[in-house]
């Protein structure tokens, strides 16, 4: 939807006003905010705190009107590998998706929490409750879910400060010139696709780390590489990797499916996660090793 901001709310905070023009709930709206899904004049505002200006143009992403509460499945499978009264962190499957949305209405890892922790139905946003950041469906790892209302606003924080380690893990195409290096190029909506991102001069600002730690040759050309985020864009590693021109094996998406390494599914695992407890204080660190399919990959590699 596209709105223009009215005399009466110049000055208002951008979550604020995206939540009283689309009646979302103000969570609702800072997530849509901080995810990439709201425009000012055409280009992306991430900064829920920001100010808007009475003659603005937004342009909302609104979730389908058709989005109900997600209820509990106690068929779909995942593993906790922590829970306290306020966090619990998962070790998400490649193919589960987080949240409901439109076609995947049901069975999501949110329909599977409910199940097993039915108290995160109060925390946070209705439609996705708990839900703090992502992982894209074909991604696996490590992922952290509120647990309790006391948990959720500083988790949401602590992400939109970077203050959350996420370590990944991704086979890519090619070979590196340097051990080490820093992707730093601001990622936005495409302008091809809305459900593609792309380096954009209009985008957010994007960084991350990566580090080679094998390269291998045969049957091809590939290189195994640890990355850290220092931002969260959408599709942010996928994006940058193939900007660069070594986009992960088994990205459809992004130009790294090849007939020579076949894989269903991008090469991208979510290895660590790293965060301060936002009850207790102290700092939580865990690891997830690379799951079967994964490892299958490498294995066949020389």
């Amino acid at each position: 939807m596209i709105e223009e901001v009215p005399a009466a709310l110049e000055g208002e905070r951008l979550d604020r006003v995206v939540s009283m023009l689309t009646g979302v709930s103000r969570a609702g709206a800072g997530e849509l905010v901080a995810s990439g899904q709201v425009l000012i004049n055409g280009e992306v505002v991430a900064i829920k705190a920001h100010r808007v200006v009475e003659g603005d143009e937004l342009d909302i992403e609104v979730p389908s009107s058709d989005t109900s509460v997600p209820g509990p499945d106690d068929h779909v499978a995942f593993d906790v590998v922590h829970s306290d009264p306020d966090v619990i962190v998962i070790d998400k499957p490649a193919g589960l998706v987080v949240h409901p949305g439109a076609g995947m209405p049901n069975g999501t890892l949110v329909n599977g929490l409910l199940a097993r922790f039915p108290e995160i139905g109060g925390v946070g946003d209705p439609a996705r409750p708990g839900i703090v950041h992502r992982l894209d469906r074909g991604t696996s790892g490590l992922l952290v879910v509120a647990r309790s209302p006391a948990a959720y606003e500083p988790l949401v924080e602590a992400l939109s400060q970077h203050e959350v380690e996420r370590g990944y893990v991704a086979l890519v195409w090619g070979s590196f010139d340097t051990p080490a290096g820093i992707i730093d190029a601001p990622i936005g909506r495409s302008s091809r696709s809305r459900t593609r991102m792309a380096v954009s001069a209009r985008g957010k600002d994007a960084r991350t780390q990566y580090t080679v730690r094998r390269r291998y040759d045969d049957p091809v050309a590939v290189s195994l590489l640890d990355l850290v985020l220092e931002t969260g864009r959408t599709h942010q590693i996928r994006v940058h990797l193939a900007a660069i021109g070594h986009p992960i094996v088994g990205d459809e998406r992004y130009r790294g499916a090849r007939t020579s390494l076949p894989l269903s599914r991008p090469f991208l695992h979510a290895a660590r996660l790293g965060f301060v407890h936002p009850v207790r204080g102290e700092r939580l660190v865990f690891g997830s090793p690379l799951p079967d399919d994964l490892s299958d990959v490498l294995d066949s590699l020389a």
